[in-house]
């Protein structure tokens, strides 16, 4: 039989492979962007991130043109690039899509998390509680995160999870900003969502998701409101010097 029509019967089990560079670069620079080290607005100078990351100018470069594809980034010709600045429509409505994802997520969960799925839960949670009381935002957040994407995960719903998953680090993006503000709340609402969970209650645990993930909505529109983010400046055009007329 040929191994075409051996693959066609049967999927095999992809090789995987390893990251480029221009990959990596990616995914760092998403970083840096998410964990507000990069602030929104703020100019993205090539030779910078280069040196910064210990690459090449061309990979940064590449890196830049793909993320401004996805949204971080915007390229304004004759002034280079910038950290997206969200608009506030934009974080409203991926805030509002997550928090549907994330509800029937914690419905799904409380029927499917079983004693070990619970006790992770919990380990996540005591983690995060440490963390707040250390006032170590960027722990808590990364904890958050966590906690978030295994409620998805003890869903048993996969399509979910790959839902939820894409639009993951944008929420943490959006969430950063308050996660002081939130503070102990956020880890309290998690408490009573895990015991939701554990006593199988999954209409409880849908509704206590839907008022967690509000209140983060709200919080962000706060912060929004009380502290705008200036937008990049806009390209200036330059007119060409005119060209003298020959005599």
């Amino acid at each position: 039989m040929l191994l075409s029509e051996q693959a066609g019967r049967s999927a095999a089990a992809k090789i995987p492979r390893p990251a480029t560079l221009r990959e990596s670069v990616i995914e760092a620079i998403q970083e840096l962007i998410v964990s507000g080290q990069l602030k929104p607005g703020q100019h993205l100078v090539e030779s910078e991130l280069a040196e910064m990351l210990g690459v090449s100018r061309q990979p940064v470069r590449e890196a830049l043109q793909q993320l401004s594809g996805e949204g971080w980034v915007d390229l304004h010709p004759g002034q280079g690039a910038f950290v997206h600045v969200p608009t506030v429509q934009e974080a409203d409505q991926l805030l509002a899509v997550r928090a549907l994802l994330e509800t029937e997520s914690a419905r799904l969960a409380a029927k499917h998390a079983g004693k070990d799925g619970v006790r992770r839960l919990r380990e996540l949670c005591q983690g995060g509680i440490a963390a707040v009381e250390d006032d170590d935002v960027e722990t808590a957040v990364a904890l958050n995160s966590e906690l978030h994407a295994l409620v998805t995960a003890l869903s048993g719903n996969s399509v979910l999870a790959e839902l939820a998953s894409q639009v993951a680090r944008r929420v943490r993006w959006y969430h950063t900003p308050v996660a002081r503000q939130r503070g102990m709340a956020s880890w309290v609402e998690h408490s009573q969502l895990i015991d939701a969970i554990e006593a199988g209650d999954d209409n409880r645990a849908a509704k206590i998701m839907r008022e967690h993930t509000e209140h983060t909505r709200a919080s962000y529109m706060e912060q929004r409101e009380n502290e705008p983010v200036e937008p990049a400046p806009k390209p200036v055009r330059r007119r060409r010097p005119r060209t003298p007329y020959a005599r």
